[in-house]
């Protein structure tokens, strides 16, 4: 169904919540994924938590970038990468906006060190590489999976539970 989200050992086998999928919506173009982005910004409260799953060069960072830029309203805004820093934070008006990349993180009890555990209640939440919370999934939080179809288009598929307000929040922006 789908494949492993990261290099590891064959052994290993990256964890993400079994969450039933309820959208998906084709990105032709880096600029179709900027408009998901807009739109993504447009519905994400405070306390939500969208997790961005994916292999290498599927898009997370530019759909979170894209996010992060609508959510500030400053399409030339510099938002590094949180690949060193692991986290990333931006006040986006009357909310903050957390931007992680847990990438690197070697257990999830380091989330807790980050202050992650805190900004999941107060803050908006992008998480990349999400696996790495395994098994303590935010419990407002939905998994927007990316697939990198060519070097231009991807695919970008909703799991969430069915009957979450974020997750129909989510789907409606995932029509363009």
């Amino acid at each position: 169904m789908t494949q492993p989200l990261i290099p590891l050992p064959e052994t290993d086998a990256p964890t993400l919540p079994d969450w039933p999928v309820v959208g998906a919506v084709d990105l032709p173009s880096p600029q179709a994924t900027d408009a998901l982005a807009a739109r993504l910004a447009a519905v994400l409260r405070a306390g939500d938590a969208l997790l961005l799953s994916g292999g290498l060069g599927a898009g997370k960072t530019h759909l979170a970038r894209a996010l992060i830029r609508a959510a500030m309203g400053n399409p030339e805004e510099p938002v590094p990468s949180p690949t060193f820093t692991l986290v990333q934070t931006y006040e986006t008006g009357d909310t903050a906006l957390w931007h992680a990349d847990l990438y690197r993180l070697g257990d999830p009890s380091e989330v807790d060190e980050l202050g992650l555990t805190e900004a999941l209640d107060e803050a908006i939440c992008l998480i990349e590489w999400p696996d790495r919370l395994a098994p303590d999934w935010p419990e407002n939080a939905v998994l927007l999976h990316l697939t990198r179809r060519d070097d231009e288009r991807r695919e970008a598929v909703l799991h969430a539970s069915p009957t979450s307000a974020l997750a129909t929040r989510v789907r409606e922006a995932l029509q363009p």
